[in-house]
């Protein structure tokens, strides 16, 4: 669940808006529940691979992102779109967006865990 702050709608509107001024495409693929959806974000850098993002939560209940990585699911834009899938069939209120970026960024304000970060 996201923040209880920020409806996800209006929260995936920012994203999507941050990337879009930055120069970057950004598409909503999936839209889950309005106020209270989770948010998997999928960044392509059209033809060079890809990475997503799924929530996490620290102790203190502050919203985080998981670089899916972290979780053993490579950069080919093809497992990510099946990790995606399986994720929907789990939870239909998970929302996805689809950023385009040729230099990777995801555009997230929230603090992020990556490989490079935890040293794996």
């Amino acid at each position: 669940m996201m923040d209880e702050r920020m409806p996800t709608g209006l929260w995936v509107d920012a994203l999507v808006r941050r990337a879009q001024l930055a120069g970057s495409a950004a598409f909503i693929l999936a839209r889950g529940d309005a106020s209270r959806g989770d948010v998997l974000v999928k960044v392509a850098a059209m033809g060079k691979g890809a990475r997503a993002y799924v929530p996490g939560y620290s102790l203190e209940g502050e919203r985080s992102f998981v670089d899916l990585r972290l979780r053993g699911v490579a950069e080919e834009e093809g497992e990510i779109d099946a990790y995606i899938t399986r994720a929907r069939d789990r939870d239909g209120d998970l929302w996805v967006v689809e950023i385009e970026d040729r230099d990777m960024r995801h555009f997230l304000t929230e603090p992020v865990e990556t490989p490079e970060e935890s040293g794996a």
